[in-house]
């Protein structure tokens, strides 16, 4: 497998930019303010997510589902709801921003004091996180905002095609 390496260098771009591009409120107002082939952004230009009335999520905030607890969860928790290993990141993507966690996630982090010994690891190679960054930050923000409960979303949108092609292209997996 590979990562494309164009949307590669722009994720650790924006990693490495995210403290110049942080916004005070976090992950903000998750309102849809524009859809292109079946992805949401709000009104910052943040991947956000929609769910419809009789609870339907969009394709990329399931996708984050099954991201999430293919690779976050055993750390972070079912549900991005923490443990004794990890924070709760749907608690923490309440003051985090977009930029601040595609930081935290291609980069890692350490924070080892006396009281605490917590070293999140660098994802930067791993393909079924940087592929699906997006995905796994509007999951983690619908749940953030209390918009999904814990557990599988009921139902979800098709797979745009969209989808499809980025897959392709990031893990040159068809």
């Amino acid at each position: 497998m590979k990562i494309n390496r164009w949307k590669f260098a722009l994720v650790v771009f924006l990693g490495v930019s995210a403290s110049s591009a942080a916004f005070a409120d976090g992950s903000g107002d998750p309102a849809v303010a524009s859809s292109d082939n079946g992805k949401y952004a709000d009104k910052d230009g943040n991947p956000t997510y929609k769910i419809s009335a009789d609870g339907m999520v969009d394709w990329y905030t399931f996708s984050g589902f099954r991201r999430y607890h293919s690779d976050c969860h055993v750390c972070h928790g079912p549900n991005g709801e923490g443990s004794s290993y990890a924070p709760a990141l749907a608690e923490s993507l309440k003051t985090l921003s977009y930029t601040d966690f595609v930081n935290v996630v291609t980069n890692g982090r350490k924070h080892v004091d006396a009281a605490n010994d917590k070293v999140m690891p660098s994802f930067a190679t791993n393909v079924n996180v940087m592929c699906y960054i997006d995905d796994i930050y509007v999951y983690l923000r619908a749940r953030a905002n209390n918009a999904i409960p814990g557990g599988r979303p009921p139902t979800h949108e098709d797979k745009p095609e969209a989808a499809k092609e980025a897959e392709t292209s990031c893990t040159g997996i068809k």
